[in-house]
């Protein structure tokens, strides 16, 4: 039997059969099992399978061809002798006829039987949402493959979702910007990431169908940023548009600075809308470990206490009193920076208690989608109004945040948690739906998904 030669179910084959088939090596989409009782484990819902001796061979249906010959520990072995039990695998772990045998794999454990996947092929509420077995997908040049064990649900998930926001034209969609895992796979052309790295992802679903709703999710080397030693993946799937939002909105002052780092923002005030909420819980900590005077607003006691866990100097409830006359009393000349969720409501506010050539960086649309603005106080005091939005802010920008923002994590500047001011609360994979509810119903705090426990 040659290479194209016809293998099916779990027939033996003799050696003689077998003499011109040269052992392949593991590649990304195999595991090397190491005993009976493991490749049982792996092969569990592939179909019939029988029990294996020493040697576990993989096969292929009669249309396709040997895919790997293992002795246990993952050595190469010589093809089984007469008598030895095959076992078929799914569709997944197949070759396409025609592409040559794998060899020099990369050391990962791979993937097996496939994958749950949280998926959506048109927009809509949140029961466009389902839970699919999916093949997993091997990355590409530039790209990574990362097991997420946990996924961060933003606003803009269940926008994207219900069709509020542009998405590319998908056949299917998995949802969720951020979340965290261990690189398994790598392709060609990275070398500044390994197989076994703990990563955060951001930006998983951006003009890509890849979010981080599913097990195994492949994006670009440049969306999987490597944890420092100590980060837990519940802080790192909390990251992604959360900080990312919030290091560009201080870093767009017109005397900069550009780059956040302890001492960087010494001097400033800096006022956090809505400081209770992930980008404002981020804003206040990112300013903070950068040694700004922090002010931030909030709707309630209970909302204070978190900003103050998250270190915020000073609370406001603006619900309650004079707000612009509370902010002047921390800051008489005016605050230098405003990192603003919702300008249709605080648009007036912003331009009174602004310092002059202060930035308000708005983020969000809270609240409604136009604002006023009184002229001659704005344009007097040179305040610079500055839209950001994390889907169009430039490269060299992405990649100073994620550089800063890794800093700060290693100075372990953003925790979460309630004690620090970020209440998480948890859904399982397949309630991902009820998770993307919770975050438009404003849940407070981050919402998270357990998707694996590694």
């Amino acid at each position: 039997m040659g290479m194209d030669g016809d293998v099916v179910g779990a027939a033996a084959v003799s050696a003689s059969d077998a003499e011109d088939v040269e052992p392949v090596v593991a590649g990304p989409a195999f595991r090397v099992v190491d005993d009976i009782v493991g490749a049982s484990d792996i092969l569990a819902g592939c179909g019939e399978h029988s029990e294996v001796g020493k040697i576990v061979v993989r096969s292929r249906p009669a249309d396709e061809r040997m895919a790997e010959v293992f002795e246990p520990g993952g050595h190469e072995a010589p093809f089984p002798a007469r008598g030895t039990k095959l076992i078929p695998l799914p569709r997944l772990c197949h070759i396409p006829p025609g592409n040559p045998p794998v060899r020099n794999a990369q050391p990962e454990e791979a993937v097996g039987l496939g994958m749950k996947a949280i998926v959506y092929s048109s927009p809509g509420a949140s029961d466009v949402l389902s839970l699919v077995d999916r093949e997993v997908a091997t990355p590409g040049p530039g790209e990574v493959r990362v097991r997420i064990a946990v996924s961060g649900v933003n606003p803009t998930d269940w926008k994207s979702r219900s069709g509020g926001t542009t998405r590319g034209s998908f056949a299917e969609t998995v949802p969720n910007q951020d979340g965290a895992g261990i690189v398994d796979a790598l392709g060609d052309g990275v070398d500044d990431l390994a197989v076994g790295d703990r990563v955060w992802v951001h930006l998983a679903q951006h003009q890509r169908p890849t979010g981080t709703a599913q097990e195994y999710t492949v994006v670009p080397a440049s969306r999987a940023i490597r944890l420092p030693d100590g980060v837990d993946f519940a802080t790192a799937a909390s990251l992604g548009v959360p900080a990312v939002t919030a290091h560009r909105a201080l870093t767009v002052h017109q005397d900069g600075p550009a780059r956040l780092a302890p001492g960087a923002l010494v001097g400033r005030t800096v006022l956090v809308a809505g400081g209770a909420g992930a980008v404002g819980h981020a804003a206040i900590q990112l300013a903070r470990w950068a040694g700004a005077t922090v002010i931030t607003t909030v709707s309630s006691d209970a909302k204070a206490e978190l900003a103050r866990a998250a270190g915020a100097h000073h609370t406001i409830d603006y619900t309650q009193g004079d707000v612009a006359a509370k902010v002047r009393e921390v800051a008489p000349d005016g605050v230098d920076q405003i990192v603003e969720v919702s300008l249709a409501t605080n648009a007036a506010l912003d331009a009174e208690v602004a310092a002059g050539h202060a930035v308000i960086a708005f983020y969000a649309d809270d609240n409604g989608d136009t604002f006023s603005m009184p002229i001659r106080p704005t344009f007097a005091k040179n305040i610079r109004v500055q839209g950001v939005l994390l889907y169009t802010v430039v490269e060299p920008a992405l990649d100073a945040a994620v550089a800063d923002i890794t800093r700060a994590l290693e100075d372990g500047a953003l925790p979460v948690g309630e004690e620090h001011g970020l209440p998480l609360t948890w859904f399982p994979l397949e309630q991902t739906a009820a998770a993307h509810d919770a975050v438009e119903a404003a849940t407070v705090g981050k919402v998270l998904i357990r998707v694996a426990d590694l």
